[in-house]
């Protein structure tokens, strides 16, 4: 998603009880009655609406990094390399319990499963009325391209995160609600590919720099798919893709002008965004006035993994300090990934080390749980970037995520290649040769340990190790066990007066 500008365009419109009732199919939130000043039988009248309503399907791809309940903080909790962390071992009960896996029904936050379904609800709604919004033909082809490709992106991650899942294609009446039932994932991921299949040919090949940053062109699609095909295991296929993105690694040339940026630490400069490493990027701005009383509802438009991963109680004693915010302590660093991490060239921008600081007298903080003295460097909250609007200031911090960037890119591929051949190997050498480090021979296992390496902090890792079929080893220390926790639980809400059927091992 490179080169546009996400507006803080939202619908003028509530979105209907169904969709309410479908989140949690319970009488209270039944009887809720839509608001605003167009309802949605009245509103897909022209383009600019159907635009509106275009850049509403995209606002759910904030779910990486918005929100308590972002799936950056809670994948990082997950895997080995980072604690759940917090104010206390009682600070969230969905990410403490995921990092522990005592996870169920109860603790598993709802989110996670019904903003992404609100993604796809508004996904559904938008290409029913599509056909029939007097606008141009060419642009309703490319509306129609974005929307196929983030319905196949939200149900993705649905997917992967919870495997058996309902598959709706069209809008639902409410009565219909109850009556919905999961489908086989294979049949999922069969929609997902159709969807992206035929989005891919009509999204643009470039965008416009000034207006289009961070819509999806064909690169981001043809990222998004490859990613399909690796978690599916279907090799061949994520590998052909994979290379339509990349190009030739050794030239760094490819048909989108993607390119490794030179420096490592330049990915994380908050003004850096839509950079020429981005394929596809969450958008977050300081403009959406976000407060306590709207955090976490899709409105707010903040990146709240900032102020959920910088130290508690910060403050520089010396100018020559970092000067990072306080912030609430979560995803503190382990130890093992630390001293995995040492002497790498990422190291200074991927961890922070506050116990240096501190021994060196140039700042305090306040340890929390699972304190070690080191942060999550890439995503630490900054004064420079402190918001001069309104609303509450640690809910506005503006840095956008990276939700697919070519490095990732390049390293799937060569994933997807069996770690083996010229082509793995050129792609493994220009990942490293970025940060200055020589080649070493390629095997499924270099790859694996430089994506450790280079995504740390970025949530991929929970993911890789589950994909590769290593959590159960890796993960058992913490309490993950084979045949249960590579999935979530769904919701208990969820289940409730539904057809829907808990995931196997869960209560």
């Amino acid at each position: 998603m490179k080169k546009m500008k996400l507006k803080a365009i939202k619908y003028s419109f509530l979105l209907s009880a169904g969709l309410l009732a479908f989140s949690s199919c319970s009488e209270d939130y039944l009887e809720v009655k839509p608001t605003g000043t167009n309802l949605e039988s009245n509103y897909y009248q022209n383009q600019d609406q159907a635009y509106s309503a275009l850049i509403a399907v995209y606002d759910l791809m904030r779910k990486h990094a918005g929100g308590f309940e972002n799936l950056t903080a809670m994948l990082n909790a997950g895997s080995d390399d980072f604690h759940a962390g917090g104010g206390s071992a009682a600070d969230g009960a969905g990410i403490q319990s995921f990092s522990t896996y005592t996870i169920n029904s109860a603790t598993i936050p709802m989110s996670f499963w019904s903003d992404y379904y609100q993604g796809i609800f508004r996904a559904n709604t938008l290409l029913v009325k599509l056909p029939d919004i007097p606008m141009d033909e060419a642009v309703k082809t490319r509306f129609t391209a974005e929307t196929k490709a983030l319905r196949a992106y939200y149900y993705f991650q649905l997917v992967t995160m919870f495997r058996n899942i309902p598959l709706i294609t069209t809008p639902l009446a409410t009565s219909e609600f109850y009556n919905v039932t999961q489908a086989n994932p294979a049949d999922v991921y069969a929609q997902i590919e159709q969807d992206l299949l035929e989005a891919i040919p009509n999204l643009p090949t470039n965008l416009n720099i000034a207006t289009e940053a961070g819509r999806l062109n064909r690169g981001a699609g043809q990222a998004i798919l490859g990613k399909v095909y690796l978690f599916e295991h279907k090799n061949a296929e994520a590998a052909a893709m994979f290379a339509e993105v990349n190009g030739d690694p050794t030239s760094g040339s490819n048909q989108y002008g993607y390119q490794l940026l030179d420096n490592y630490a330049d990915l994380w400069i908050v003004d850096n965004k839509f950079n020429s490493e981005s394929i596809l990027e969450a958008s977050h701005t300081k403009l959406s006035n976000a407060g306590w009383g709207n955090w976490g509802s899709g409105s707010d438009e903040g990146n709240s993994l900032n102020v959920m991963v910088g130290p508690r109680g910060y403050s520089a004693s010396s100018p020559s300090a970092p000067q990072y915010e306080t912030g609430w302590s979560f995803n503190t660093v382990t130890l093992d990934y630390v001293d995995f991490m040492e002497g790498d060239p990422r190291f200074d921008a991927t961890i922070a080390d506050l116990n240096a600081l501190v021994t060196q007298g140039l700042a305090i903080y306040s340890p929390a749980n699972q304190d070690t003295g080191y942060f999550l460097k890439k995503f630490m909250p900054t004064h420079d970037d402190i918001t001069d609007g309104g609303g509450d200031v640690v809910l506005n911090y503006r840095q956008n995520f990276y939700v697919i960037r070519l490095a990732d890119t390049y390293l799937m591929e060569a994933e997807a290649l069996g770690g083996t051949g010229a082509r793995a190997q050129a792609l493994l050498t220009a990942v490293r040769a970025r940060v200055g480090l020589s080649p070493v021979n390629v095997t499924p296992q270099a790859v694996a340990d430089e994506r450790r390496r280079e995504l740390g902090g970025e949530g991929h890792r929970w993911l890789d190790l589950v994909r590769r079929g290593e959590a159960a080893t890796v993960l058992g220390p913490r309490g993950f066990t084979a045949g249960k926790n590579e999935i979530w639980p769904i919701p208990l809400r969820e289940l409730e007066n539904t057809q829907l059927v808990q995931n196997p091992n869960y209560n």
